[in-house]
């Protein structure tokens, strides 16, 4: 009897390993699927322009440059004398850097990927279920529940 009861817990482990196996070599062909879109594409072109940009290189070095001395005046506060000048000043160089158009572009290719990853992973979810959380990298959730501003049964977790 012991030895039927141990066969048939090793055959569900089998069958267990065997899915699980299928599930993560359909993931994989889905990463694939994904790494090989137009979005990850467009992502890759602008990720690259920027990374090569001279342009973008001055203006980090500026902007990097400008948030330190920045940052010694906010250990006063608003106190400082020169708090809203450096504010100013780290400001107007990161205003520069969103109008470089590799940089706008860049960002636009990354929430673009952002978004098919999240509209993946939300189908995945909820194919499972549709209490099933999916994190976003949203800072304004349009989902109802706790914690994102919709009506709360108080049956969360």
């Amino acid at each position: 009897m012991r030895k039927d009861v141990d066969i048939h817990m090793l055959n569900t482990l089998e069958a267990e390993t065997l899915d699980m196996s299928a599930v993560l070599m359909q993931a994989y062909d889905m990463g694939d699927m994904i790494n090989s879109s137009a979005e990850v594409a467009d992502y890759l072109y602008w990720k690259t322009a920027v990374e090569n940009s001279a342009e973008v290189r001055d203006l980090k070095y500026a902007f990097a440059r400008k948030k330190d001395a920045f940052e010694e005046c906010e250990r006063f506060g608003h106190y400082h004398p020169s708090y809203h000048e450096a504010l100013a000043a780290v400001n107007a160089v990161q205003e520069k850097l969103n109008a470089v158009e590799a940089v706008r572009r860049f960002k636009q290719a990354e929430d673009r990927l952002d978004d098919l990853l999240f509209t993946v992973s939300t189908t995945i979810a909820h194919a499972v279920s549709d209490s099933i959380k999916v994190p976003s990298n949203n800072p304004l959730p349009t989902g109802k529940g706790c914690s994102s501003g919709g009506s709360c049964s108080g049956n969360c977790g």
